[in-house]
């Protein structure tokens, strides 16, 4: 049977574990409130730079100790860094899981070293020239930039290279003791674990550690109403990126627009799908409700041969205008529940992908949000509940973006 605790340390420290003495293998993770959002424009792109960093290891230990040191537990592990987190998080035999535990956090003090600085700068410069051979990529950071436009979740999780040649070790040091502090850290687990021993292991490895809840900004928001197209050298097909409000992570009816989007766009059956891939218009298309602290959005996504441009622009449009004229069905709903309640048991089906659910639900909902209850959520869902968010036409109230090769 799984149980689920949560306690806040001496020194600020929330510790949530979901326990499940059936589980084959225990996960855990270091839930750091703090990405691209949270960054200044003179530190574009610190936070993801600085998730590169904690790997290059604390004092008294190389990048090469840290990575024999996870191959020695024999780990699944890794980090990412988004708008609005970073996470660090790895998987192990039960056994193993304290020793799991004082490794990263003792990664979570990383040293910084001026050497290590430099030459991971060169592999961040490397990452963001990668990507930028990556148009749908850039499609979709352009979208972004225009559609929140002065908005922090505008910022780059990348930076810029400019930026980044330009950030220093000490701007880095900066930032990791303004915004890696405990009151800004949830440290969760899931799977087999003996919760007192956890627990007490992670305010002994903790004590000490900044106190402190570093804050982030909210500034008023007003999506554009706006259709923009840019050429780019190194595309070879059309992209199109619309964005448009939707609903904040901290707002019930996120689950009905997850729904609602999966009507509109999910992969194999949407409406999308039947009047722009099945018709041969396009090589993809999606849309998705994205979640984030205090806005939300829908998105819309294709790609497709230049010569389609315009049609695949207008029938994207069409889709969209009736979606609101002619709302899903009893059928078209029933399906898209299903869908998203199958997805759900999928991602609770190891401690692993529990604990990605477990951390970034309690990051914005500062509480425990079971798999059952989002379950129930989902299956709760009605006509009506989607009839409303449509009432307020949310797809006339935003950004068309198309990104397409340079010249035509």
């Amino acid at each position: 049977m799984i149980r689920f605790h949560e306690t806040r340390l001496a020194n600020g420290l929330r510790v949530i574990p979901e326990v499940n003495p059936e589980a084959r293998s225990a996960a855990m993770g270091y839930f750091v409130r703090t990405g691209a959002r949270d960054e200044t424009p003179e530190e574009s792109g610190v936070s993801h730079f600085l998730e590169h960093m904690v790997f290059k290891g604390p004092e008294g230990m190389s990048a090469e100790e840290v990575n024999l040191a996870f191959d020695a537990l024999g780990a699944q592990y890794n980090a990412f860094t988004s708008e609005e987190n970073t996470v660090f998080y790895g998987a192990v035999l039960p056994e193993l899981l304290p020793d799991l535990l004082s490794l990263f956090s003792r990664l979570m003090r990383p040293a910084l070293r001026e050497e290590d600085f430099a030459t991971e700068k060169k592999v961040i410069l490397e990452e963001i020239a990668l990507y930028a051979d990556r148009p749908d990529f850039v499609a979709y950071e352009r979208a972004r930039e225009h559609y929140f436009k002065n908005h922090p979740l505008a910022n780059r999780v990348l930076g810029t290279e400019e930026s980044i040649r330009a950030l220093t070790r000490d701007q880095m040091a900066a930032y990791h003791d303004r915004r890696y502090r405990t009151g800004n850290l949830v440290l969760a687990f899931a799977g087999n674990l003996d919760w007192e021993r956890i627990v007490d292991l992670a305010a002994r490895l903790t004590d000490g550690w900044p106190a402190g809840e570093p804050g982030r900004s909210y500034p008023p928001f007003s999506p554009p109403r706006d259709d923009i197209r840019e050429g780019y050298s190194r595309a070879r097909q059309l992209y199109l990126v619309g964005l448009f409000p939707g609903y904040a992570a901290q707002d019930d009816r996120r689950y009905a627009a997850s729904v609602l989007a999966s009507i509109l766009g999910d992969a194999g059956n949407s409406r999308l799908h039947w009047a722009l891939v099945d018709k041969g218009l396009v090589e993809h298309a999606s849309a998705g409700h994205e979640e984030n602290d205090g806005l939300g959005s829908f998105y819309v996504y294709a790609a497709a041969r230049p010569e389609n441009e315009e049609a695949v622009y207008q029938a994207v449009r069409e889709e969209l205008g009736r979606l609101a004229d002619d709302p899903p069905g009893e059928e078209e709903l029933a399906r898209a529940k299903t869908k998203a309640k199958t997805q759900i048991v999928f991602a609770g089906e190891t401690p692993m992908r529990r604990l990605f659910h477990l951390g970034l639900s309690y990051v914005y909902a500062g509480r425990y949000i079971s798999l059952s209850e989002v379950l129930s959520r989902i299956e709760a869902v009605k006509r009506d509940d989607l009839a409303a968010l449509l009432a307020e036409r949310p797809f006339d109230r935003g950004l068309f973006f198309r990104l397409a090769p340079a010249g035509t």
